[in-house]
């Protein structure tokens, strides 16, 4: 099994974007897999969102609902999807979280106005690990 499939079958993994100073803040999100692709969901006045607008680059593991790290972190980059790549991803997400990500989630970004964006996660292979 790759690590894409052992971190998709997680429910949810710790995040952890860099700030422009540097220093990492970790947050949890709820992640879907499908074909080796890994995908989560952030709104657009995010910090989380704002800091993947300027870094890329991300750390994950595996975690508990609150952020506590339950496995080995991994690094890797976060690209914004859109059109079908996005409806995928919502998809994903509603299927694998039926009540937080298919009605709680969307019904909240509706409700405050913001934009939802979602992510592809990609892992750098191994042989390219530092």
């Amino acid at each position: 099994m790759d690590d894409v499939d052992a971190l998709g079958r997680h429910r949810y993994v710790l995040l952890e974007t860099r700030k422009r100073d540097g220093t990492w803040v970790g947050t949890p999100v709820s992640i879907a897999t499908a074909d080796g692709r890994l995908f989560f969901r952030a709104y657009d006045a995010s910090g989380k969102a704002k800091r993947l607008k300027n870094f890329r680059t991300v750390k994950v593991s595996p975690s508990t609902m609150r952020g506590r790290p339950t496995g080995p972190t991994r690094t890797g980059t976060a690209d914004l999807v859109d059109g079908a790549d996005a409806a995928r991803a919502r998809a994903l997400l509603a299927a694998k979280y039926p009540l937080l990500q298919a009605r709680l989630v969307p019904w909240m970004h509706r409700r405050k106005g913001w934009t939802t964006l979602h992510y592809e996660l990609r892992l750098t292979p191994p042989e390219e690990r530092p």
